[in-house]
């Protein structure tokens, strides 16, 4: 069975893997994510 808290901890994995791949990109790429990023609150 497939619960939501499984889907919840799959997210939060794939949230911490993008965000260490984020933090070796040049700053263009983080400037960039941050302005989607504070587009979506």
């Amino acid at each position: 069975m497939y619960t939501i808290e499984m889907a919840y901890a799959r997210m939060r994995e794939l949230q911490d893997l993008a965000n260490r791949s984020r933090a070796h990109q040049p700053t263009a790429a983080s400037k960039r994510a941050d302005k989607k990023h504070a587009k979506k609150r």
